[in-house]
């Protein structure tokens, strides 16, 4: 089995998806075969690795991670469902293949209320190529529905990204117990691969305060930090990830943290 890594948080717009989406493009030019999934509805992920009217035509045609999930029983023309292998979008990156996202996650709770064992639907969905990759990255909604569920089924490993703000940082030990918990119902053993502080902006006290207090009070995070850089946004409107941006700064300071975590993950 390949190493499992989900990127959660119970907040959105802590970077989050920046992280994911960049971490897997450095295993896949570290010549890691990776596969990112992309189970956030908002498909921020899925269109930072591909343009818009790629995704939709990918979905219309061979599906996303919504019909792995058995959402609305999508199926393909033939009426046959549509599998792990019709779903995947290859190359995305260098090493990275990619399961897009779609809207349809948006009513995934409803649609699934009464699935049985729905938690590892994703799972099974993946079981026939999943052994094709040295990594899989899955990019988790700000939640513990359905989607980050299934995604902490089939973990290893989660990471945690907190921005230096004080409703970000609240959040982060509730989180911590109720992945244990999940997990321990699941029966699966996950483990925690460190909290990165991203989206750091300018410096001021009630940041560096904020930090200060996620290092005294857990003992995972990671030492280097994610600064919040307008390049690497406007790389992602571009399908570019951060090692093509352009910007030193930021190119070091992800290359960092994701050697940080690789050596987390035993890798």
């Amino acid at each position: 089995m390949p190493t499992v890594l989900a990127c959660v948080n119970l907040k959105g717009g802590v970077g989050k998806t920046t992280l994911a989406v960049n971490f897997a493009a450095y295993c896949g030019r570290k010549d890691y075969k990776t596969l990112l999934i992309d189970l956030d509805p908002q498909t921020n992920a899925t269109l930072s690795c591909i343009p818009y009217e790629q995704w939709q035509e990918h979905a219309k045609e061979n599906g996303t991670v919504a019909d792995l999930l058995g959402v609305r029983g999508h199926t393909s023309g033939d009426g046959e469902k549509r599998s792990a292998e019709d779903v995947i979008i290859p190359d995305v990156f260098d090493g990275v293949d990619l399961i897009p996202s779609h809207l349809d996650l948006l009513t995934v709770d409803l649609d699934l209320g009464a699935a049985s064992a729905r938690e590892k639907l994703l799972k099974r969905a993946l079981k026939d190529v999943i052994n094709d990759y040295d990594i899989v990255v899955c990019d988790c909604p700000p939640n513990l529905t359905i989607p980050t569920q299934n995604a902490i089924a089939l973990s290893s490993h989660y990471v945690i990204p907190v921005s230096p703000d004080f409703l970000s940082s609240i959040g982060v030990g509730l989180l911590k117990n109720r992945i244990a918990v999940l997990a321990d119902a699941l029966e699966v053993d996950i483990k925690p691969a460190g909290i990165v502080i991203s989206r750091v902006g300018r410096t001021s006290y009630y940041r560096e305060r904020t930090i200060q207090t996620l290092r005294e009070e857990f003992d995972d995070v990671l030492d280097t930090t994610l600064t919040e850089r307008s390049k690497v946004s406007e790389g992602t409107e571009t399908q570019q990830n951060v090692f093509s941006c352009g910007d030193k700064a930021a190119v070091s300071e992800f290359e960092a943290v994701s050697a940080e975590i690789l050596e987390r993950l035993g890798l």
